[in-house]
């Protein structure tokens, strides 16, 4: 390792660690694929999020917070919009 490029040659995974900041990013991340995944989903469903909230029994508002990767949502509100566009939530420990 080069003392003026710490960083030289390590990958972007050993950055985040040195940095303290891997698992917020990777969260952030899958948070990101999923709600992207969702609204794919629902484009090809043609279904508007007034819709998708109705089916959810939820508020527009809540929808946009489903779908912000940076607020918590649950699982199981996961699973429930995942299968509301035909989908399935799946999730692995690695």
């Amino acid at each position: 390792m080069n003392a003026t490029a710490p960083h030289l040659g390590s990958s972007l995974e050993d950055f985040l660690k040195e940095e303290g900041i891997f698992e917020q990013t990777q969260n952030r991340a899958i948070k990101e694929v999923i709600a992207w995944q969702l609204t794919q989903a629902m484009q090809e469903q043609a279904m508007s999020k007034t819709r998708m909230a109705a089916l959810l029994q939820t508020s527009r508002s809540q929808l946009d917070r489903l779908l912000d990767p940076s607020s918590d949502v649950t699982l199981s509100t996961l699973e429930r919009a995942a299968a509301l566009v035909g989908r399935k939530l799946s999730i692995t420990l690695v």
